[in-house]
């Protein structure tokens, strides 16, 4: 998922990461998840699960009957995800663990769910085919990825300056700004995922897409 130095970083802002980043995040983070409609029963996977509010949103969706596993690259994110999950009393329904991506550590086909909320866009552009490859192949047949990304403006569109400014920074100073728009819905149909919702939602003037895919059953391409 990430060299030493963005683990590192990530490890210095979890305590402060919700001041920082989330106040702005939140409202596109949770419509995304519900586009999703996880429902009771379900095994849900979300990767980057940062601070852990949507975890904590997973578990109380799942019940008693589903769970929830996550993964990320941070310590500092654990430590604090794990605090808030403590504290929603939602434990005996959430395995989380600290871990790069790719690969996923995860045997074909255990999940029904899978989620990313501004995840996808961290990582290297040649790399995210293979996250999404791994995404697919976790996936039960059927089973549904929702993703909430930063989003490149699409042909005949005009980037806001703020959107020019962000990914200026991010060419020339990757070690702060280190997330970058991407065409997340070109991503997603090259994966073999079908997607059967998209929309684009608008965080800072800068387009976020928010998707919701579907992996095809056996026999499907």
């Amino acid at each position: 998922m990430a060299d030493n130095s963005t683990r590192q970083f990530y490890d210095r802002i979890s305590a402060a990461y919700d001041t920082i980043a989330d106040g702005g995040e939140h409202v596109a983070r949770e419509h995304g998840l519900q586009m999703l409609a996880v429902h009771e029963g379900e095994r849900a996977l979300e990767i980057g699960y940062g601070t852990g509010h949507t975890i904590v949103a997973l578990a109380k969706a799942v019940g008693d009957t589903g769970h929830v596993d996550g993964v990320d690259i941070s310590d500092g994110m654990m430590t604090v995800a794990s605090a808030r999950v403590a504290k929603s009393e939602m434990m005996s329904r959430v395995s989380l663990q600290v871990g790069d991506v790719p690969p996923l550590n995860y045997p074909d086909a255990t999940f029904d769910v899978v989620t990313l909320s501004f995840t996808l866009e961290l990582f290297p552009l040649e790399t995210i085919p293979t996250v999404l490859a791994e995404i697919r192949r976790v996936l039960v047949d059927g089973g549904r990825v929702g993703i909430v990304s930063m989003a490149s403006v699409r042909p005949g569109e005009h980037a806001s300056a703020l959107e020019d400014t962000y990914k200026w920074m991010h060419r020339h100073f990757p070690h702060i700004v280190d997330c970058q728009p991407i065409d997340a819905e070109g991503f997603v149909q090259n994966s073999g995922l079908v997607i059967q919702q998209s929309e684009r939602l608008s965080l800072f003037t800068m387009p976020v897409a928010a998707i919701v895919a579907v992996k095809p059953g056996a026999g499907a391409s």
